[in-house]
């Protein structure tokens, strides 16, 4: 088995000898009061309900048909005015929400920046969780043999939901308080693949102040002008997305934007917010230097 609990969904392929005993836990739904709908429609096809699971402790979601977004609010007092959509990954099959959702969010707040998790809309899965099971474990197996000349991108449901998002934090700024010219989106794997689509697909109104795409694809695009400012993260022995070029990275300083880049010796794919041990466990706070430092913080921090 695994010796710490990663994103489940990559969990479920690399670990296949003892994929049985990777036992996945049906829960209740948890109370989130906060959650607010974004009213941007359902999912073609779905029969299933939205369930959520627990796999070694990690609590995650799938069959999300009604997108919602969750206000993490920083103390009175120690507001910056910036504010962050949280976009966990699972590969459109599943939100891993107690990885790379609620401990984001709740970092980011801590640290005086606004944060809000978006639970955006998925692709149908078997109501059954063997069945949910064998459908991760093809998906992340295609994903493996990723062809880095072949961009992947988002399924448009999940755009929508990151851009409903972008645009109820601006019209409710003034209640939350932030700053609508500094309200940025950061997102894991999949989760970086809507955050990257959305500022590839951007009007000026709907563009995101700041992206920061983690451990998602690095394939080149064609970056149009006025992109957002991109922080990047990826670890060296990311199975899924390292090793096969930095076409991303490349592709934002021929466009001269601003562009920052950390490429973490470990850590693996889905780490989080890192692996105690590797250096990837720093990775948000220098995300959080890298805002002060491009005035996204403003004067208060």
């Amino acid at each position: 088995m695994i010796g710490r609990v990663i994103c489940v969904a990559w969990a479920l392929l690399v670990a296949a000898p003892v994929t049985a005993q990777m036992k996945m836990d049906p829960v209740s739904a948890p109370v989130d009061p906060a959650a607010i709908p974004l009213g941007t429609g359902g999912v073609a096809g779905a029969t299933e309900p939205e369930s959520w699971f627990r796999t070694g402790g990690q609590l995650s979601v799938r069959n999300v048909q009604v997108a919602t977004l969750t206000p993490v609010l920083p103390p009175k007092g120690k507001a910056t005015g910036a504010a962050v959509i949280v976009a966990p990954g699972g590969g459109f099959l599943m939100l891993s929400m107690d990885n790379e959702g609620w401990p984001v969010a709740h970092w980011l707040a801590d640290h005086g920046i606004a944060a809000f998790v978006l639970k955006y809309r998925l692709k149908p899965t078997p109501g059954d969780l063997p069945g949910f099971q064998r459908a991760l474990v093809a998906m992340f197996s295609a994903a493996g043999r990723h062809d880095a000349t072949v961009r992947e991108t988002a399924p448009l449901e999940a755009v929508a939901d990151a851009r409903a998002a972008i645009a109820l934090v601006r019209a409710r700024a003034t209640e939350w308080g932030v700053d609508s010219r500094r309200v940025g989106m950061v997102g894991f794997s999949a989760g970086a693949m809507t955050t990257l689509e959305l500022a590839l697909s951007a009007t000026p109104e709907t563009m995101p102040s700041f992206i920061a795409p983690i451990y998602g694809p690095m394939n080149a695009v064609m970056v149009p002008a006025g992109a957002p400012p991109m922080f990047n993260v990826l670890a060296g022995d990311d199975p899924l997305f390292a090793r096969k070029g930095l076409g991303l990275i490349e592709a934002w300083q021929k466009a001269r934007r601003p562009v920052e880049f950390h490429l973490y010796q470990r850590g693996g794919h889905g780490f989080g917010m890192g692996v105690k041990g590797t250096t990837s466990i720093g990775w948000i706070a220098a995300f959080r230097d890298w805002l002060r430092t491009n005035g996204f913080l403003g004067d208060s921090q």
